[in-house]
C-alpha cells in the first residue's frame, strides 16, 4: 500500500500502524494549510520575527535565515516551527499583501489567466455600461505604435450612420468631429449641446470645403470666415485670366496681355484699359487753321464688352500735337494726329482707351 497520497503527499494510515493519531493529525495538519490557501505575502525573503500561527509565506528564489534552501516553497509557522510545503502546479492562493489571488505555474506565483474575448464591458478605474462598453477614467490615455505607425480606427454601419468624435465639457457636447449622417468629413460646435453649427465640411469626393466658417458668396465679409478660392482673391489668383459669372468676378484680380495692335490690362471689377504706340505720321494736310494726318484707324489689342464705349486719351507723338478721336466701336476707332503749323516729321502718337470688358 502506498505510503502517501499522490496529489497532495498526505501520509496514509498503515496496516497495524502505532499511534495512528500521529499520522492521521499530520495529514489534517497538511490539508488545513492547502485548502482555501492564503499567503501573507508572495516572493518572501526574510522570516518574520514573531509570526502566528498557521501564518504562511510563498517563499521566493532566495529566501535567508530559517527558509535558507526552501526557495519556491509553501513556509507556514505550525507549532513553533516552521513547516515547509511544495506547491503543486495550478495551486492558487490569497495574497493578503496585495489583495490579489495568485496561480502557481511551476516556477512562480502570477495573476490568474483571464480570456479578454468577446467581454460584455470593460471599466478601468471606473464603470462601463451597455452603450459605452469601454470606460477609462485617468488624466490621459496612450495609443502608441507596435515597431511603426499606428491607427485609431472608427467604423460606422452605413453611410447614414455617424462615426466621429464628441468633446464635452461637464458631460455637455460643444464639438465634434468625423462623419456625421454621410460620408464628408465635418467638424461642429455647439454653445450648449443642443444646437449645433457645422463649422466646416469637406465634400467626400471633392475634397473641396464648405461650412459656416467659410465665405459663402462673393461679397460676404463676414468677420472670421475663412476665404474661398473661387470667391476671394490671395497670392494665387492676383495675376491670371479674369472672369465673372452673372457679374460677380470668378476669375484672377488682374489679367495682363499684348497683340499687335497694343496692350491692355483687365481687373476683375470689370474695368479694361487698352494702349499702344501707333504708326508714326506727319501732319501736312491744312485743315481749317490746322494741320492734320491722314486718318488711320486703332484697333484694340482686345475688344471691349458690347454696348461699352471706351474712353479715349492720346498724344500726338511731340509738343504741339494732339490727337482727335471719332466715335469708338468695341473693338477700334479712327483718328487723326493734329498740329497748330505744318510738320512733315513723322511721330509715333501714343494712345489709351479705357472702358469695360462686361
Amino acid at each position: 500500500m502506498p505510503q502517501n497520497s499522490p496529489r497532495l503527499n498526505l501520509p496514509y494510515l498503515q496496516p497495524a500502524q502505532a499511534q495512528k493519531h500521529v499520522t492521521h493529525n499530520d495529514a489534517l495538519r497538511a490539508l488545513d494549510l492547502v485548502v482555501q490557501l492564503r499567503v501573507a505575502s508572495v516572493d518572501a525573503t526574510l522570516p518574520p520575527a514573531a509570526p502566528d500561527q498557521g501564518e504562511t509565506y510563498a517563499l521566493g528564489g532566495t529566501p535567508t535565515g530559517a527558509w535558507a534552501g526552501q526557495a519556491g516553497k509553501l513556509a507556514a509557522w505550525l507549532d513553533n516551527g516552521w513547516y515547509f510545503l511544495m506547491p503543486g502546479l495550478g495551486w492558487r492562493a490569497w495574497d493578503q499583501s496585495a489583495g490579489q489571488l495568485k496561480v502557481w505555474d511551476g516556477s512562480n506565483w502570477i495573476n490568474p489567466p483571464v480570456n479578454m474575448q468577446n467581454l460584455s464591458g470593460v471599466g478601468i478605474a471606473t464603470g462601463s455600461d451597455n452603450t459605452n462598453r469601454l470606460s477609462v477614467r485617468s488624466p490621459a490615455t496612450l495609443l502608441t505604435h507596435e515597431g511603426s505607425g499606428h491607427q485609431l480606427k472608427i467604423n460606422k454601419a452605413g453611410a447614414g450612420d455617424t462615426a466621429s468624435l464628441l468633446f464635452q465639457s461637464n458631460w455637455t457636447g460643444h464639438a465634434e468631429m468625423g462623419l456625421s449622417g454621410n460620408t464628408d468629413f465635418s467638424i461642429k460646435v455647439s454653445p450648449d449641446g443642443g444646437n449645433w453649427v457645422e463649422a466646416l465640411r469637406f465634400n467626400a469626393t471633392t475634397g473641396t470645403a464648405h461650412g459656416a466658417a467659410v465665405q459663402n458668396s462673393a461679397d460676404d465679409t463676414t468677420s472670421g470666415r475663412l476665404m474661398r478660392a473661387d470667391y476671394g482673391y490671395g497670392p494665387g489668383n492676383l495675376l491670371g485670366t479674369v472672369s465673372e459669372n452673372s457679374g460677380v468676378p470668378s476669375g484672377a484680380v488682374i489679367e495682363r496681355g499684348s497683340t499687335a495692335n497694343g496692350d491692355y490690362t483687365r481687373f476683375a471689377d470689370g474695368t479694361q484699359i487698352c494702349t499702344a504706340t501707333l504708326a508714326a505720321v506727319g501732319c501736312t494736310t491744312a485743315t481749317g487753321t490746322l494741320f492734320a494726318s491722314d486718318t488711320a484707324a486703332w484697333a484694340f489689342p482686345i475688344a471691349f464688352a458690347s454696348g461699352s464705349t471706351p474712353v479715349l486719351s492720346g498724344n500726338g507723338g511731340g509738343i504741339g500735337r494732339f490727337m482727335g478721336f471719332d466715335a469708338p466701336s468695341e473693338t477700334q476707332v479712327s483718328f487723326q494726329v493734329m498740329a497748330a503749323s505744318s510738320d512733315a516729321a513723322t511721330l509715333a502718337p501714343k494712345a489709351i482707351a479705357i472702358g469695360r470688358w462686361f
